[in-house]
């Protein structure tokens, strides 16, 4: 007979912003959870611009973060500068709140390598985002390990999809994290669809969050749109890693608005009325509910802010836009430590025909 398993579950807003009970003493801090919700928006902003630039040829493929920014904000506001982030694809607010430029995000999701460049210092250690998916979480170990190694109080932070829990690697970090007892905090955006499967097909367990126990470290479930409720579980995790007690893995139930990335075509797969259903339960306007429930938010503070978090993103824009492009040996550059010299023919062609070009008798 099969059994039920009942991990914890945290959350404290309603999809309306109604308190579900008792805040902890860190959600009395008006300041705070202002400062997360303006975060909140700029990310919302950020993601529609770039949108919008891949629409128009002027980025690539972009995923985007819609009605995701509270995970994102949440790890981003907590994670300290010591500290490492192992991202994939969709962290976009995260980096944010980590220091990397817009103009950064939006060189990297145009295919120009020093969009992974991070000037910012808090950054400079993290890696870039991962696109194959869950191989992240093995590189996160390899950096835990290090940490304790050297015996550090650095924690690193990794990410991923609700589809990457079923890839081998995964399972594996999984496991060596709990056999070496890791600091790392494996955050799980669930946001029920991996590209066209849905979490009921790529899964028979009743959460992804239960996944942890078998590696022998806790893991839990938190409502991914109530950012009250994700900062207190990754807050929590970041603690319980940064004392030496091994790892922990957070679910994050939330929900992909958008495409999966603009490659995508998500109407083709999902039905309206769930999408539909999906949009009352959004982190967004659950906070902005909430604050203003508190009389700390109201229109005007509202259009203000959509103003001043508009003029960011576009100057952002402005600065990608006026940066040169790179040459194109640029492509080979960051693929070899030491280039190989069986494919040393193929590089000199390469810069063969940038010359000509440069000198205008190269028209192909």
């Amino acid at each position: 007979m099969s059994q039920t398993l009942q991990l914890p579950f945290t959350g404290y807003l309603d999809p309306d912003g109604h308190l579900l009970g008792p805040l902890p003493v860190w959600a009395e801090d008006v300041d705070l959870l202002t400062r997360l919700y303006r975060q909140m928006v700029l990310a919302r902003l950020f993601d529609q611009k770039a949108v919008a630039l891949q629409r128009t040829g002027r980025i690539g493929t972009y995923a985007p973060t819609l009605g995701q920014e509270a995970i994102g904000v949440a790890i981003g506001s907590l994670m300290r500068a010591e500290d490492v982030l192992v991202p994939y694809y969709r962290d976009t607010a995260v980096q944010l709140l980590r220091g990397v430029r817009m103009e950064e995000a939006l060189l990297y999701w145009g295919g120009d390598e020093r969009g992974s460049d991070y000037a910012e210092p808090t950054a400079a250690e993290d890696f870039p985002l991962c696109v194959p998916i869950a191989t992240q979480a093995l590189h996160a170990c390899g950096v835990a390990s290090a940490f304790k190694i050297r015996g550090q109080q650095r924690v690193v932070v990794t990410t991923c999809g609700d589809g990457a829990t079923s890839k081998g690697d995964f399972l594996e970090a999984l496991n060596v994290a709990g056999a070496w007892q890791l600091p790392v905090v494996f955050v799980v955006n669930n946001n029920q669809w991996a590209i066209s499967v849905p979490r009921r097909l790529q899964c028979g367990a009743p959460t992804l969050a239960q996944k942890a126990l078998g590696a022998g470290f806790p893991g839990e479930q938190v409502d991914g749109n109530d950012i009250l409720a994700v900062y207190d579980r990754v807050q929590q995790g970041l603690e319980r890693a940064r004392q030496g007690k091994g790892p922990v893995l957070i679910e994050c139930l939330s929900y992909r608005l958008g495409d999966h990335t603009t490659a995508d075509d998500a109407s083709r797969y999902r039905p309206a009325e769930e999408v539909k259903l999906a949009w009352l339960k959004e982190p967004v306007k659950r906070l902005q509910a909430y604050l203003a429930s508190l009389g700390h938010w109201d229109p005007d503070r509202e259009q203000a802010l959509i103003g001043e978090c508009q003029m960011q993103v576009q100057q952002a824009v402005e600065r990608f836009e006026q940066m040169t492009n790179e040459p194109p040996q640029a492509i080979l550059d960051y693929v070899y430590a030491q280039w190989p010299s069986v494919l040393a023919e193929q590089r000199d062609m390469l810069l063969e025909r940038a010359a000509r070009r440069r000198a205008g008798v190269d028209h192909e």
